[in-house]
């Protein structure tokens, strides 16, 4: 079985759950960038959580069937259509070949996941079927799909239609987004004054916002302790000797605007990092849209472990509930 793809939407690209192991080379963990939305596709369709799904950020693809399917829609909402007939999302779907699958306007938040039984079946690449496009690596071709392509689809059994994720168990930002951030090895950076607007001010997302990172503006510029220039590193203050990027990472470029490191981001360079954005929060930030007013929460070890145990529990629900 193979899906035509009729229209590509906007940047929809090839995703699983990345390829973790080679950040030491240089090649991030890529992915889809909510990553409980495509486990949640996946197995709403009767897929493994890791199968490749597609993930289009804006604006959806319309796709036309050559065989029976079962489709299901995660993440943002953005209306979905079976022959231009709305469907709903987060819920277990049937395709019949020569069916197309169309989205309408964005309403709220930034990106889908559109799951298929057996999953979009392209070649693997150090792990994972994930696009990396800036390394031209996974993926269909290594690129974002274009009208004309013919996906090719794996064998897949057609679990039962009509399921659906509980709103409960979804989630989605709020009008005010809430970042939790750990604070990094170079936070001592920072002047008092500045550790402390920084989770003061309201920031808010910048246009530049892709699966490499998201920019944030608007709060006030944060003032670096005086310092001498180590030798390696550049010239202004918040340079370094270039170090590793952890995931997540928050980077300020001249103390002005922070930048999230996302899931296609490079794995080291010579900025200084406040902190860390704790797993719990990543696939929140794939779901904001420009302008969206955020916040950033101070918080600790102990509780960014708890935030990560609490989603734990809430994917589990998800797989009992779904798998039942």
């Amino acid at each position: 079985m193979a899906i035509k793809v009729v229209h590509h939407g906007l940047a929809t690209t090839v995703q699983d759950l990345g390829r973790p192991g080679y950040f030491h080379l240089g090649i991030p963990v890529g992915g889809a960038m909510d990553r409980y939305a495509m486990r949640a596709a996946n197995l709403l369709v009767g897929n493994d959580e890791g199968a490749a799904g597609l993930e289009a950020v804006f604006m959806g693809p319309q796709l036309e069937f050559t065989a029976d399917a079962l489709v299901a829609v995660t993440g943002a909402d953005m209306p979905v259509k079976i022959d231009g007939v709305d469907q709903p999302g987060w819920t277990a779907l049937k395709v019949k070949a020569g069916q197309k699958l169309s989205f309408d306007f964005l309403n709220s938040g930034a990106r889908i996941c559109i799951a298929v039984s057996g999953g979009i079946d392209v070649p693997v690449a150090l792990g994972s079927r994930s696009t990396y496009p800036i390394g031209a690596l996974g993926g269909y071709k290594g690129r974002p799909i274009q009208a004309g392509d013919e996906l090719p689809v794996g064998e897949g059994s057609l679990a039962s239609e009509g399921r659906s994720v509980d709103p409960g168990l979804r989630r989605v930002p709020g009008k005010l987004a809430e970042l939790r951030v750990l604070p990094g090895l170079y936070w001592h950076r920072l002047t008092e004054a500045a550790k402390e607007t920084f989770f003061a001010d309201e920031w808010k997302v910048a246009n530049e916002a892709d699966r490499m990172g998201y920019r944030f503006k608007g709060g006030r510029k944060l003032d670096l302790v005086e310092r001498e220039q180590p030798f390696g590193a550049g010239s202004d203050p918040s340079n370094i000797v270039d170090s590793c990027y952890p995931y997540g990472s928050i980077q300020v470029p001249g103390g002005t605007e922070p930048i999230i490191l996302h899931r296609d981001a490079v794995s080291g360079g010579g900025y200084f990092m406040v902190g860390t954005v704790i797993a719990a929060d990543m696939d929140l930030i794939g779901q904001l849209q420009p302008h969206t007013p955020t916040r950033f929460v101070k918080v600790d070890m102990d509780q960014a472990l708890a935030a990560r145990a609490d989603e734990a529990v809430r994917l589990e629900r998800l797989r009992v509930t779904l798998k039942s």
